[in-house]
């Protein structure tokens, strides 16, 4: 069987961090929706994604294929009911689409009226599907949880040194190569994941849920409250609250990140804070690409959201629920904006 994510409605209000990538590929626990899928189905994936990336991430159609909402995460028992789907088949909750099974034509097509010609099974399962930026962080200690599950089941983790204060160990899990000495990690409230080649130094603090992937860097004295994840070669220091950095940036310097999504080859510059509630404690709005207007997100604490190669100068502050586009270069006195668009200058 052949295995394609395809991006539905989610990916325009998923802006601005799918610019440069299908839904799939954003980063939420440990691994990226995609590689979440792989270790389900033991396969690789490809993607049926908007037109002007597919060279980067093309589409791969078989005789056979099932397209499965590359928003929704996978569970034990929805890959079930997406194995089990018959020819002409699709799952359905209520008017979303879930998963279909396809020709190579259909697949290669992949229009409306072939979709509605499929006869509709309703979900039985339980399932998460990312819609807007902020549904990452606020679903991340769950899927760190459900990736550290999956990640160290019946593997043995790498031997953790004497010269750390380590709180419940049996939750702390730490890859070869991996460096850490003289820090705190504390996993009783979730799961702790040190990936390979990563570095965490001395007198930082960590709570879990959290997780560290490959190649990263967590600095000196560094604050670090769960559910956070710092994906692949990023280097991170300071304070940092319920965040997810997707991989390939830098916030190496003291400042406050908190309940915020940072694309890849980001740079925050030194002493960069944003702010995560308001001053009088209202749901906070975001800007939405696809309403073109700031929306409810229905949560008290929201911080920043920063698409992919955007960067700050020193001492930048981002007011709560900042929205960045991908390409800025920020810098200035005062706030920036609420909103600030792809490619802005200053």
């Amino acid at each position: 069987m052949n295995y394609i994510l395809f991006d539905d409605y989610s990916w325009k209000n998923l802006l601005p961090l799918t610019f440069t990538r299908p839904a799939s590929e954003l980063r939420i626990g440990i691994l990226t929706i995609k590689e979440k899928w792989e270790k389900y189905f033991i396969s690789t994936i490809s993607y049926k994604t908007q037109e002007f990336l597919d060279k980067k991430y093309p589409l791969i159609v078989e005789e056979d294929n099932v397209l499965i909402n590359g928003s929704v995460i996978p569970n034990a028992e929805l890959v079930d009911e997406i194995v089990n789907l018959d020819k002409d088949q699709k799952l359905i909750s209520g008017d979303e689409l879930i998963a279909l099974r396809l020709t190579k034509k259909e697949a290669e097509d992949f229009t409306d009226t072939i979709i509605n010609s499929k006869s509709a099974i309703n979900i039985k399962s339980a399932f998460l599907k990312i819609n807007y930026p902020w549904d990452l962080f606020r679903n991340n200690g769950t899927e760190i949880e459900n990736d550290f599950n999956i990640i160290t089941k019946n593997r043995k983790s790498d031997i953790i040194s004497s010269t750390n204060n380590v709180i419940d160990k049996n939750n702390i899990f730490v890859e070869k190569g991996a460096s850490l000495e003289y820090v705190t990690l504390n996993a009783k409230n979730g799961p702790i994941y040190i990936g390979k080649e990563a570095e965490i130094m001395e007198g930082a603090v960590i709570r879990g849920p959290f997780a560290l992937c490959d190649h990263s860097v967590v600095k000196l004295l560094a604050k670090i409250y769960g559910p956070t994840t710092i994906g692949p070669h990023s280097k991170v220091g300071g304070e940092i609250n319920n965040s997810i950095i997707q991989g390939y940036s830098n916030k190496a310097h003291d400042g406050f990140l908190g309940n915020s999504v940072i694309g890849e080859w980001c740079n925050l510059g030194a002493d960069t804070n944003n702010s995560n509630l308001k001053n009088n404690y209202t749901d906070v709005k975001l800007w939405n690409y696809s309403k073109e207007k700031f929306i409810n997100t229905g949560l008290q604490f929201c911080g920043l959201i920063m698409g992919d190669h955007s960067k700050c100068g020193i001492n930048t502050m981002f007011n709560t629920g900042t929205v960045v586009g991908v390409n800025a270069n920020i810098f200035g006195s005062g706030f920036p904006r609420n909103f600030i668009p792809s490619f802005s200058w200053g």
